[in-house]
């Protein structure tokens, strides 16, 4: 099948059952709330060796967020509920309370919950104090700006998914990036998703296990150019450059809805820019439970 020149193979995303949460930062300003959420997300993309994939969901105006200042949403996704709390206590103790002017709340609603505050918290080294606003805990811990407010909980979802992904196949290596970073732009429009790569892109696809003892995961050879002719490869004699964009979201039809986006941007703007097919990474059906096919997804 092509779609304004670009062909889509009959194929499918293979992605994995997970784990999230969610938090909401916010600050004085949108620069220092964004500053926060961004090394929240450093050493984040994957769970193979980060420990849990992070990354900015959306930007949130003062009228959304529990303070009325300019916050982020960051999810955080891990393999089990007991894998995500160390990555949260450490990621918001070390990116969040250290950032001028912070503040970090629930970012997900859940009636399963995982400590938020219950870390951070001890830094007060005993000046700290709690107060109860409704239903909600909140701790004020003192800081050398003031104070860093944090909520104690906050929710934690068991039927999240990860590793919805698609590949993009180009002809020409400034246009498949150009093409590349307009999907991920398309899919942040998207709710309850992140693409947790750098800048949402990943040159590095990878396959399952490898020739040497230890290793996970190995370079996805068979979409390598520098290597066909030495591997069964798939890819033509035109194609220069794949790159992937791998996709977290808090549902699976938040995760169908973020390839959809991906899609349409790709094949309405990727063949002027010498994109020239579009695949998918799967592992035939063995590994993950959910099936994102990309011609039942096409706009």
């Amino acid at each position: 099948m092509k779609v304004n020149g670009i062909e889509i193979d009959d194929t499918f995303a293979e992605a994995f059952g997970m784990s999230a949460t969610g938090v909401i930062i916010t600050a004085d300003t949108p620069r220092w709330a964004h500053q926060a959420a961004v090394t929240m997300s450093g050493f984040g993309t994957s769970v193979i060796g980060c420990g849990a994939e992070v990354g900015i969901d959306h930007e949130l105006s003062p009228d959304q967020t529990p303070d009325g200042r300019p916050g982020v949403r960051v999810l955080l996704f891990g393999f089990s509920p007991d894998a995500i709390v160390p990555q949260l206590k450490n990621r918001v103790g070390q990116c969040v309370l250290t950032s001028p002017g912070s503040a970090c709340y629930a970012g997900v609603e859940s009636d399963k919950r995982i400590g938020l505050g219950q870390g951070p918290r001890f830094f007060g080294d005993g000046f700290q104090t709690a107060k109860r606003l409704g239903k909600n805990r909140y701790w004020r811990v003192p800081v050398m700006d003031g104070e860093f407010v944090i909520e104690e909980t906050t929710g934690v979802v068991t039927d999240a998914v990860g590793g919805g992904n698609v590949l993009i196949l180009g002809t020409e290596r400034s246009g498949l990036l150009q093409t590349a970073e307009a999907a991920v732009d398309a899919i942040a429009k998207v709710p309850d998703v992140i693409t947790p790569f750098p800048g949402g892109i990943v040159r590095s696809g990878s396959k399952v296990g490898s020739k040497y003892n230890g290793m996970v995961a190995s370079t996805n050879d068979a979409f390598c150019p520098t290597l066909r002719g030495r591997v069964k490869s798939e890819l033509g004699p035109d194609i220069v450059a794949v790159l992937e964009i791998v996709i977290d979201g808090l549902t699976s039809a938040a995760v169908a809805n973020a390839m959809r986006a991906a899609l349409k941007t790709i094949t309405d703007i990727g063949a002027a820019k010498g994109v020239a097919r579009v695949s998918a990474g799967n592992y035939g059906g063995k590994l993950g439970q959910h099936h994102y096919h990309l011609r039942e997804l096409l706009p």
